[in-house]
């Protein structure tokens, strides 16, 4: 997988990094916008959680050595 700005390949850690603060500022509100998503971003939560959806499956088999374990290179 290519980094956000197409440049330098992210590793396999930094993805597992990546993919829970993504899911943590949509749900919480305590470091994230949670209830005021719709108002923060502009989309409704049913839009969200599908994108939200496609964008875990991606780096699904990158990440998947990480899965209950603490991201370290």
């Amino acid at each position: 997988m290519r980094s956000w700005n197409g440049v330098a390949p992210l590793g396999a850690a930094d993805w597992a990094r990546i993919l829970p603060a993504t899911e943590i500022v949509f749900v919480s509100d305590l470091t994230g916008s949670g209830v005021d998503w719709q108002t923060t971003t502009g989309r409704d939560d049913e839009t969200t959680i599908r994108m939200l959806r496609v964008i875990r499956r991606k780096p699904a088999r990158t990440v998947s050595p990480y899965y209950g374990k603490r991201p370290a290179e």
